[in-house]
């Protein structure tokens, strides 16, 4: 079956990486490859790749109801037998976030080395710090960890590994345990740690929320990162005031603008304060400390 293209023109770019955003994380399926570049002078386009048919589907009406603002057609197009995923991941520029650099193999000759790189490659497991969510919890993770000293931190849903190794980087003395529900997504975090030096400081492991006997014995964390959905957010909200220290930190992310309210109503009643709430092209980052 020929690959298949998903293009969109936008005259807003912050409208096209939430769009990018919303069909990387509510379509089914998901895309083998999604970038979002200028294309000219006031333009944005967005190209998503798909090796599964889409069968004509209107696409843009699928999913304006998430975005929550009217979107320009989008047109399927089929496409060369090329690695389009490669290519795409190759255009993908670094991501500047605080202190940290996250880059991919590609950049790496012309990105300065630093204590505070990160090498990831866009692949089987979500998170580049292009995502809006990904650089919202790196932004935050910089900040936290400039005032505060995490003895024990949980990445819940890591993914890539991307906020796990930020940590690792930026608390050298801390333990840290990274856990994901899909067992290949740990394996690339794994992977992930070892190219940037920290595998023997995190701990990974499979795991659904926290139900895991590492997570059920060991003691409340003093700083909990779960960058996953507003939907699982709420229903991990007791489990998780649970896990996370008296006067700890939990920060949060995957959450779309008009969901933040539902989340932080459920943390609220769970025990917790909102000490900030920032907003980056449609999503929300969540900090707050359990009272």
């Amino acid at each position: 079956m020929p690959l298949q293209k998903l293009v969109a023109d936008f005259s807003d770019r912050d409208l096209a990486h939430l769009a990018a955003a919303t069909l990387q994380d509510f379509t089914e399926p998901a895309p083998d490859a999604l970038t979002v570049f200028e294309n000219g002078a006031g333009s944005w386009r967005l190209e998503a790749f798909f090796n599964e048919w889409l069968n004509d589907r209107d696409v843009a009406a699928e999913i304006a109801p998430i975005v929550g603002r009217a979107l320009p057609p989008f047109i399927i197009e089929e496409v060369p037998d090329l690695n389009w995923v490669a290519i795409s991941q190759a255009a993908l520029p670094p991501v500047f976030a605080g202190r940290f650099v996250v880059h991919g193999s590609h950049d790496c000759g012309r990105v300065a080395r630093g204590p505070n790189n990160i090498l990831i490659d866009a692949g089987e497991a979500f998170g580049t710090a292009h995502h809006a969510t990904t650089l919202g919890c790196l932004l935050a993770i910089d900040r936290l960890t400039r005032s505060e000293a995490f003895d024990t931190v949980l990445d819940l849903g890591c993914g890539s590994g991307v906020l796990a190794i930020a940590v690792a980087k930026a608390l050298p003395g801390a333990d840290i345990i990274a856990t994901d529900m899909d067992p290949q997504s740990v394996k690339v975090a794994a992977e992930n740690m070892r190219l940037n030096g920290v595998a023997d400081r995190i701990a990974t492991a499979a795991a659904a929320g926290v139900d895991h006997p590492w997570l059920r014995q060991s003691p409340p964390f003093g700083l909990l990162i779960a960058n996953i959905l507003a939907g699982p957010l709420i229903r991990l909200a007791p489990a998780l005031s649970r896990s996370v220290a008296r006067s700890g930190t939990l920060l949060l992310s995957g959450i779309l603008i008009p969901q933040a309210p539902q989340v932080i109503a459920a943390y609220v009643a769970s025990g917790f304060k909102l000490e900030r709430h920032d907003r980056i092209v449609g999503w929300s980052t969540l900090t707050l400390r359990r009272r």
